[in-house]
C-alpha cells in the first residue's frame, strides 16, 4: 500500500497497523511547525570542468623480444648488459636520457626518427646508465619547436649490476654547494629499487635522518636538502643495503655559499689612473659569486678600433670567508704595454652569468 502525507513525501511499503481503524478524510492533517526543510539538490558532474584539464597521453612503448610491445611502468629494473629499445609515437619526437650518455657521446646509444615513431636503442647497458628516459611530441612551426605537454612518455630504469649498489661516480670525492635560496642534492642514487639508503656524516660520525622536513630522499635524485643552511656543511656519504649486501658511496663535501644568486657583483680597478708614455698599465675586473656559477668577461678599451695589441687573462678560485662560507672569485685582467695616447680613455668590463650581466668602467688618463 502507499500512503501520501501533506508534505508531499512518498512513503512506500508501509501497512496500516491491524489494531487501528482507517482514518477519516481530514484526520491525517499535520500541525504546522517552524522547522525548515532544506531541499536536497542532486549533484550533477560538471562535464566542462572535468574535461578542461588536458589529458596526458602516454606515447612510449618498450620493445620486448620476438617483436612484442608493452607500455613501460613508471620504474623498470633490468640487468646490466641488456639492450633497451623504446619507441614513441609521432613524426617528430624529442628525447631526454641520463646526462652520462650525452657527456661522453656514447656510441652505445642510438636515437632515430622514423616516419611514424621515434626510436631510442641502448646496447651493452651498465649501472651508470640508470636514470630517466623520456620522450615527447614536438610541435613545430617553421624552425621553432615546442613540447606537446599532452603527448609524452617516460620511465625510470634501474640497471642492476653485480657489486654496484650505487650509480658509479666519475670521481671519489665530489663537492655539493649549499645555497640558502634553493635546494641542494647529494646525488647518491642506487641501481636497486628495493635498496635501503641512509645518509651519514663523516665527523662527528653519525647518521643524518631524512625526516621529510629538512632532508628527504628521492630515489631518482638522492638526498635533497630542502632549505640548506651553514649547519649542514661538512663531509657526508651514503650507505646502501640490499639483498644482504651493503656498500658506501663516494664522499661529498658540502660547502655553504655566502653570495646569493643574481647578476655578477662586479668591481673594476686600474693599477694607475694616470700613466706616462711608455709605461705599462693593468685594469682588473673582479666578480664575487656562487662557487658553481661560471662568469664570462668581455672588454671594450680605447685602442680597440686601432687593433692595439693587449693581453687579457681570466682566472677564478674558491675562497673561504669565515664561518664555512665559500665564494667564487672570478677575475679578468687586461694589460697594455708601452702606453700611448691612443690608450687613454674608458676601460669597460662586462661580466655575465646565467642570471644577467653587470658592466663597470674606469678611466685611464695620459700623464
Amino acid at each position: 500500500s502507499t500512503v501520501w502525507v501533506s508534505l508531499g513525501t512518498l512513503v512506500t511499503g508501509q501497512h496500516l497497523p491491524k489494531n487501528k481503524r482507517p482514518k477519516e478524510p481530514g484526520e491525517n492533517r499535520i500541525k504546522p511547525t517552524n522547522k525548515k526543510v532544506k531541499p536536497k539538490i542532486p549533484k550533477i558532474k560538471d562535464r566542462d570542468s572535468a574535461n578542461s584539464a588536458p589529458k596526458t597521453q602516454s606515447i612510449m612503448m618498450q620493445v620486448l623480444d620476438k617483436g612484442r610491445f608493452q607500455k613501460p611502468a613508471a620504474t623498470l629494473s633490468l640487468l646490466a648488459g641488456q639492450t633497451v629499445e623504446l619507441r614513441c609515437k609521432g613524426s617528430r619526437i624529442g628525447w631526454s636520457y641520463p646526462a652520462y650518455l650525452d657527456t661522453f657521446k656514447d656510441s652505445r646509444l642510438s636515437v632515430k626518427q622514423n616516419e611514424r615513431y621515434g626510436q631510442l636503442t641502448l646496447v651493452n647497458s651498465t649501472s651508470a646508465d640508470t636514470g630517466e628516459f623520456s620522450c615527447w611530441v614536438q610541435l613545430c612551426s617553421s624552425y621553432i619547436c615546442r613540447k606537446d605537454e599532452a603527448k609524452t612518455g617516460s620511465t625510470y630504469i634501474f640497471f642492476t649490476e653485480k657489486g654496484e649498489l650505487f650509480v658509479p661516480s666519475p670521481s671519489y670525492f665530489d663537492v655539493v654547494y649549499l645555497n640558502p635560496d634553493r635546494q641542494a642534492v647529494v646525488p647518491c642514487r642506487v641501481t636497486v629499487l628495493s635498496a635501503k639508503v641512509t645518509l651519514h656524516r663523516e665527523f662527528p660520525a653519525k647518521e643524518i635522518p631524512a625526516n621529510g622536513t629538512d632532508i628527504v630522499y628521492d630515489m631518482k635524485r638522492g638526498f635533497v636538502y630542502l632549505q640548506p643552511h651553514s649547519e649542514h656543511q661538512g663531509v657526508v656519504y651514503c650507505r646502501a643495503e640490499a639483498g644482504g649486501r651493503s656498500q658506501i658511496s663516494v664522499k661529498y663535501q658540502l660547502l655553504y655559499v655566502a653570495v646569493p644568486s643574481g647578476p655578477p657583483s662586479t668591481t673594476i680597478l686600474a693599477s694607475s689612473n694616470k700613466v706616462k708614455s711608455g709605461d705599462d698599465i693593468s685594469v682588473l675586473c673582479t666578480v664575487l659569486g656562487e662557487p658553481d656559477v661560471e662568469v664570462e668577461f668581455t672588454w671594450i678599451f680605447p685602442g680597440q678600433k686601432d687593433e692595439r695589441p693587449v693581453t687579457i687573462q681570466d682566472t677564478w678560485r674558491l675562497i673561504h670567508r669565515g664561518l664555512g662560507h665559500t665564494t667564487r672569485i672570478s677575475q679578468s685582467v687586461i694589460t697594455v704595454e708601452d702606453f700611448e695616447t691612443i690608450d687613454a680613455g674608458y676601460y669597460i668590463c662586462t661580466a655575465q652569468n646565467l642570471q644577467g650581466q653587470t658592466t663597470v668602467a674606469t678611466t685611464v688618463e695620459f700623464s
